[in-house]
């Protein structure tokens, strides 16, 4: 695909992952990721609890409860679920990956990451960069 035409459809897929993120009932950060293999969605997720357990991802403290799902593990643990198959796919996501999930999207055969919003530990970054994931940081306009 021409450049000018993928940083088109970057844009428009972090837009949709940054509406994602807003169904999140996390207070002190909402992400959101969406995974698209041959120019089709085929996930998408957001951080949060848990199936089954409470809409609180906070502690009384106000710290993140520690079984909290990361954006994309929910995005990649739904294809897992499913028929498809995150090989040859991009992750678009508002936030970059923390070390642990950048483990699982390298061994989900994702090959693209893109990403907003740049977490305060890079060595995720930097693992996926090691291991041939191809890495973007892409800068959008947020909207409420």
């Amino acid at each position: 695909m021409p450049k000018q035409k993928q940083a088109k459809y970057d844009h428009a897929y972090l837009r949709m992952a940054t509406e994602w993120g807003k169904l999140s009932y996390c207070e002190r950060r909402q992400v959101g990721a969406i995974i698209v293999k041959d120019r089709m969605i085929i996930s998408d997720g957001y951080n949060g609890t848990p199936s089954g357990f409470e809409n609180f991802c906070e502690d009384e403290e106000g710290y993140t409860k520690w079984y909290v799902l990361h954006a994309e593990a929910n995005a990649i643990l739904k294809v897992a679920a499913s028929t498809q198959s995150c090989v040859g796919a991009t992750l678009y996501i508002t936030m970059s990956p923390c070390k642990e999930c950048s483990k699982l999207i390298h061994q989900s055969g994702i090959t693209r990451v893109v990403y907003v919003e740049a977490y305060k530990d890079d060595s995720g970054i930097q693992f996926l960069q090691k291991a041939g994931v191809e890495v973007e940081h892409i800068a959008i306009l947020q909207t409420s």
